[in-house]
């Protein structure tokens, strides 16, 4: 068992644990969750020692190995694969003797050891591992420093998991994974033989992985049996819980001052008006579950802009004079799309979203977009570059040039930074803080298309529900690359995958292309390559008319979607102009009632195409 016992740990002064406790049994696999600030990461660093506790006792199974990834990646000239088997010190040790001993009785128990830990067969296990965290053969023999940081990760997360300790500590393993990625290391994890504890964000992960959550809330721990959402339950319960027992706490504390008051003063009362001020001195007060206002955040919404927003016509794009990453990009952005970018790291995803966000220029085609197009990009270089003396007020003076104070004020406050939050330093905050900062940032003047590129990283899963409801709320449209599963199926309504050096629409679910990840389903657009088997015309036909069909179904969602919001524009107008003369409104009566007839009409049009169109999907399902 792993203990934790009255454990306090201050730094600068300002104590992160404050007499936590928990027991964490043996095997269990235990999900820690926090606020961004809330100490995970100390609590990780006193569990292997890093940082001494200044009060209580952290015990753990004797002769158990621990293992965490350190902070500095590796690097040097030796490959992946030879990383990752170094991080097995029995076998390389044996290995080692094996190649210099004499005693014959000696290379008998080294040759028996090397059986019994099955390490004949290490190299096909670590490269299966490198292949699960995205490397393929060429890379597992390229040398540590040809990679960039996060494949450097990549690799320091294979050597961990391939060494198998006895308690395995993961802090945020999937911030440097894509979705495919992240979806083997959670099949990965399902299955590991001995205690885990990860600290992670991700909702799908700490429901289908861990056993336990571990929460972290103002210094103190509790742990909760089940995953995520059985976590979030209890919660809920629990706070209607301590709701009530508030009220019933305040409701007795007020009658007890009331009596105190009243009877402190008659002597015939004197006595058991004292018994109950000293009741009330030794009355604990009942606090309420802490609400946080950070965690509502909203994006400003863009003025109006007409569909479609970009348009791309055999466009290629790449960088400098090297041949184009992708070639043969031929889509539209509308004006209210909700898009994810699916594909592997290194396929192009980001690529496409520079070239989306002018800051690559088409090497081939077109790329076709308004002038007054304002677009907010937003990437993880940006969160690491904000740091210094500067505060959030600092930049958005500086961002926003010219503009009164309350409007810079406003801009942070719809991101949490409102009052004194505006004031601290950027070195301060947490890195979820700088992330939403960064937010603030790129939508100072409100954007027609938001790009986000991996927005989730350092985000904790309360913010990241608000992150989605921000979204959901935004009227412009938004081009989205997480590996945030859960973010993608709340937010995208429209799926491109990014594969085999082009960009195009996938005309499956974000389930069945995680299916098709994981090997249990087929390729929806057989076009992809790789695993998708020949078909006779008659299946491909089918299959082409589905996926018209299909995108006849959302086309005509997205028209009823705009012809209701027309329809109730006019009625708004038809109401509150109803009684002035046309010379005030510019439009009579009789125009806005007519118009509002045109607009009715087609509506119900639309109405009957969404209908034909689903009636039409459903009979090609069911072939």
């Amino acid at each position: 068992m792993l203990t934790i016992d009255g454990v306090t740990v201050r730094l600068g002064g300002r104590a992160i644990l404050e007499r936590a406790s928990a027991t964490v049994p043996v095997g269990a696999r235990v999900g820690l969750i926090g606020r961004n600030g809330a100490g995970k990461s100390t609590l990780m660093k006193a569990l292997i020692g890093e940082i001494e506790p200044d009060a209580g006792e952290i015990t753990k199974p004797s002769r158990a190995r621990i293992g965490y990834i350190a902070q500095e990646a590796p690097s040097g000239t030796k490959t992946p694969e030879e990383v990752v088997l170094a991080s097995a010190t029995e076998r390389a040790e044996l290995l080692e003797e094996l190649e210099t001993c004499t005693d014959m009785d000696r290379l008998g128990d080294v040759h028996d050891r090397l059986l019994a830990i099955d390490a004949y067969s290490a190299p096909a296990r670590a490269a299966k591992i490198l292949n699960g965290l995205g490397f393929d053969e060429e890379m597992q023999q390229r040398p540590v420093e040809s990679f960039s940081g996060g494949w450097k990760m990549r690799i320091a997360l294979g050597a961990l998991l391939f060494s198998e300790p006895d308690i395995l500590l993961l802090d945020e393993p999937s911030n440097h994974l894509d979705l495919e990625a992240t979806l083997w290391l959670e099949n990965f994890l399902k299955s590991y033989p001995a205690t885990l504890l990860v600290i992670s964000h991700e909702r799908d992960l700490l429901n289908k992985v861990v056993d336990h959550i571990l929460h972290l809330q103002g210094g103190q721990l509790t742990l909760y049996p089940g995953g995520y959402d059985a976590f979030e339950k209890q919660r809920a319960e629990r706070a209607s819980q301590l709701a009530a027992a508030k009220a019933s706490q305040d409701a007795q504390r007020a009658r007890l001052q009331d009596y105190v008051a009243r009877n402190s003063a008659r002597a015939s009362t004197a006595k058991q008006a004292q018994s109950r001020a000293k009741m009330l001195a030794r009355m604990q007060p009942i606090a309420a579950l802490m609400e946080d206002p950070t965690l509502s955040f909203d994006f400003p919404d863009p003025e109006e802009l007409r569909s479609p927003m970009i348009t791309l016509d055999q466009a290629a794009v790449g960088y400098g004079d090297a041949p184009p990453i992708l070639r043969r990009l031929n889509f539209r952005i509308e004006a209210d799309d909700r898009i994810a970018l699916l594909g592997r790291n290194g396929n192009g995803k980001t690529t496409l979203a520079r070239l989306l966000a002018s800051q690559l220029a088409a090497a081939e085609g077109e790329v076709n977009a308004p002038g007054r197009l304002k677009v907010g990009y937003f990437t993880q270089y940006q969160v690491e570059e904000l740091a210094g003396e500067d505060t959030p007020l600092d930049l958005m003076n500086r961002a926003m040039d010219g503009a009164a104070q309350g409007a810079v004020r406003a801009q942070l406050g719809r991101f949490g930074f409102s009052g004194s939050r505006a004031q601290t330093r950027v070195d301060m905050l947490s890195g979820g803080e700088r992330a939403r900062l960064a937010l603030a940032l790129i939508t100072r003047d409100a954007p027609h298309l938001l790009i986000l590129d991996e927005p989730t990283n350092h985000l904790d899963v309360d913010v990241r529900e608000a992150l989605i409801q921000a979204l959901n709320d935004y009227s412009g449209a938004v081009i989205l690359i997480s590996h945030d599963r859960h973010m993608v199926e709340l937010t995208a309504d429209r799926l491109i995958l990014v594969d085999g050096g082009t960009a195009r629409e996938y005309a499956g679910s974000m389930q069945d292309y995680i299916d098709f990840i994981l090997g249990r389903k087929q390729p929806k657009d057989d076009r992809r390559g790789g695993g998708g088997k020949s078909r006779g015309s008659r299946g491909k036909t089918s299959e082409n008319q589905a996926r018209a069909a299909k995108s006849d179904v959302t086309n005509a969602e997205k028209a009823i979607e705009r012809l209701t919001a027309d329809v109730e524009k006019l009625d708004k107008l038809i109401l509150e102009h109803g009684g002035m003369k046309a010379g005030q409104t510019g439009r009579s009566m009789q125009d806005l009632l007519k118009e509002r007839a045109e607009a009715a009409n087609t509506l119900a049009e639309a109405e009957e195409t969404w209908l034909a169109a689903c009636t039409a999907l459903e009979a090609f399902e069911q072939v």
